[in-house]
């Protein structure tokens, strides 16, 4: 397998290759977005920016692996066998990522959703370098391997948790984002805060599908901020599901507010349908934390948590449940 600085020039080539206008990666971006409704350009443009710029600049990216003593050969590199989510662009890029930089083997099971960009990318690598063959593979099933990272809904992570009981394993299950308002942000955050509400259809487990908002809040200049995304509405599948919750709202006589692109409903629950916003009053910030159940959320948006619009763009070390992959691999590294 390569050495440690040469698996980090290989992502140094991914990236620049990532942000050019090479026409064959073109074409891929194209047809991941003609492979599925929700992955339409400008969000498939996004996620690939944020993983040029969030996780390969290679400040950023020599500064993350330095804090974790990777070797410069990897002893005995383990198989990993990962099962990547579909719901927006590239979710499963950071575990590979990870792997990739250890030095290990990973057996990829893509999901059907997103299953062009990946694959290409790593066809990718392997055209630059014939040894990272041995290296990547994907697979319909994952079998033989020696350790797990899934990612899927709370009933597929039951059974992951029983298939790989018997090996290291990382399982992840639904998370979801929130936002805590002040009452006195500004049109700009309010702006910002759309991009983690619509950013990729709201589909992310970083993205926010409940805000927390004084007592006696005025909405209006937040839905007025919100028109900042009423082009989505435009696509099929996302008014579609408008549609059918505002129906919904209606026939059950559910006060709620719209813009015409989301809908604003007073809600307990933190997850929120597709196209809908759920929200609740606060008199005591504190009760807000009280009330969240830490395995749901992802991140907190606003009130000295993530800044406004950021809840998209996570970095390095921004790990998927709080758990560190790298910490993870490292612990396997030498064992097989």
């Amino acid at each position: 397998m390569l050495n440690l600085q040469q698996r980090i020039n290989i992502l140094q080539l991914l990236q620049k290759y990532i942000i050019s206008e090479d026409f064959s990666w073109l074409h891929t971006k194209a047809r991941a977005a003609e492979n599925n409704p929700w992955f339409i350009p400008e969000f498939v443009n996004n996620a690939v920016q944020n993983i040029a710029t969030g996780f390969l600049e290679p400040l950023a990216l020599n500064t993350w692996i330095a804090a974790y003593n990777i070797p410069e050969q990897t002893p005995h590199p383990a198989n990993i066998g990962i099962t990547m989510a579909g719901n927006i662009p590239l979710a499963g890029f950071h575990d590979f990522l990870c792997c990739f930089i250890w030095g290990h083997k990973q057996t990829i099971k893509l999901s059907a959703k997103d299953n062009v960009l990946l694959k290409h990318m790593a066809e990718k690598m392997i055209s630059w370098n014939a040894h990272i063959a041995d290296y990547i593979i994907f697979a319909d099933m994952l079998k033989g391997c020696d350790a797990y990272i899934a990612t899927g809904s709370n009933n597929t992570a039951r059974y992951f948790e029983y298939y790989f009981r018997k090996y290291p394993h990382i399982i992840r299950k639904n998370r979801t984002a929130v936002a805590i308002l002040k009452g006195d942000e500004h049109k700009n955050d309010l702006e910002k805060l759309a991009d983690d509400v619509y950013l990729y259809f709201g589909l992310g487990c970083r993205n926010v599908t409940k805000i927390f908002v004084p007592a006696g809040y005025d909405f209006l200049p937040l839905l007025a901020a919100f028109n900042k995304y009423d082009r989505l509405i435009e696509n099929h599948k996302y008014k579609h599901n408008y549609d059918f919750n505002l129906t919904v709202q209606i026939m059950n006589q559910q006060f709620y507010m719209t813009n015409g692109s989301v809908i604003l409903s007073e809600n307990a629950s933190v997850f929120s349908p597709i196209s809908q916003l759920h929200y609740e009053f606060y008199t005591n910030p504190e009760d807000i934390y009280k009330g969240l159940n830490p395995e749901e959320i992802q991140c907190i948006a606003g009130s000295g948590k993530i800044p406004f619009g950021t809840a998209q763009y996570p970095g390095l070390s921004d790990y998927a449940d709080g758990i560190d992959t790298m910490l993870f691999l490292k612990q396997l590294t030498g064992k097989y």
